[in-house]
């Protein structure tokens, strides 16, 4: 299969994809019901984000509150479900305005044991508030396509981007024996069995993220910038990827705005499905793609339908 992208709704894309391309690893990152209509940065002197007089143009808009947002994400996640291939895995990034609406809706769906547990990412940037504790972490909820396919979804827990170096107190209380190489290690003996960490591999990656910062993705001055609001940062999505898919497997994102994970998955061998309703975002990662010189075939068939249906000129939150 090769790489493809559309300008569609998520469900319409969907629905047009030859029935032999199944999805290994889903992203997906939609409105966060911010309330707002958000704007790209298109040429110099423009703002980004939220809607000012210096805005580009609009992006998408962001005015759903939680039952609004979850009434439309709910029948484009069953149409992604419907494409996963037993075993896959779909991240859906969302903020503490809706996360926990989109969390019970989603476990109607998928099934409650279909909840494999969730990323907390902390962008790095925000406000702190006089009054009370300013929120300053995104929520990324993990689901398997279905409760009985928990046991078969690929986490790669050897990849190096999901490991962190251990402890300097750790090291030197625990890690004291050499193999014959010289790597310092320690043995653990669980259930009569004994296994060894070596000190150099670091320990497994936990569910608190913090060393993605979003700015990078947010400033001009950076080449991974391209302007687009709420854009991630690419080490957030090469992480994704590595942990919940192998090379040769298929990434979709189907609301792909600048088209971050399109870009790092084709890096990393992975074939992708990518979409946007979003003309801003169609152009953003069209651009973004062929300046990498990364190959796709346009997806016919998947023309945007949430116009007609009352909904949001765009629905995406990449």
């Amino acid at each position: 299969m090769t790489n493809l992208f559309a300008h569609g709704d998520a469900a319409d894309v969907c629905a047009a994809l030859p029935p032999d391309v199944r999805f290994d690893l889903v992203y997906l990152d939609p409105p966060f019901g911010v309330g707002v209509s958000m704007t790209a940065r298109t040429e110099a002197g423009q703002t980004r984000g939220r809607r000012t007089r210096a805005g580009g143009p609009i992006a998408y808009e962001d005015r759903f509150d939680p039952d609004a947002l979850v009434t439309m994400l709910m029948p484009r996640l069953e149409a992604i479900r419907s494409r996963m291939n037993p075993g896959a895995t779909l991240y859906v990034h969302l903020d503490h305005r809706t996360v926990h609406e989109v969390k019970v809706a989603a476990d109607r769906l998928f099934g409650r044991g279909a909840f494999l547990g969730e990323v907390i990412w902390t962008p790095g940037n925000g406000g702190r508030g006089a009054r009370g504790f300013a929120v300053t972490h995104q929520t990324l909820l993990l689901y398997a396509r279905a409760p009985s396919e928990r046991k078969e979804v690929v986490y790669n827990a050897a990849d190096p981007m999901l490991r962190e170096p251990y402890a300097a107190t750790s090291l030197s209380m625990h890690f004291k024996k050499q193999d014959d190489a010289g790597r310092y290690y320690r043995e653990r003996v669980i259930g009569g069995k004994a296994y060894r960490y070596y000190a150099d591999e670091g320990r497994r990656l936990g569910s608190v993220w913090t060393d993605a910062p979003a700015m990078v993705a947010n400033t001009p001055l950076r080449d991974e910038g391209t302007g687009y609001p709420t854009q991630k940062p690419e080490k957030l999505l090469e992480r994704t990827v590595r942990a919940s898919s192998r090379p040769g497997s298929t990434v979709a994102d189907l609301m792909c705005g600048s088209g971050t994970t399109l870009v790092v998955a084709a890096r990393l061998g992975r074939r992708f499905v990518g979409g946007d309703a979003s003309e801003v975002a169609v152009e953003t990662a069209t651009r973004r793609l062929q300046a990498e010189n990364i190959e796709f075939s346009i997806l016919t068939g998947a023309s945007y339908r949430a116009k007609s249906e009352g909904g949001p000129a765009s629905l995406d939150n990449p």
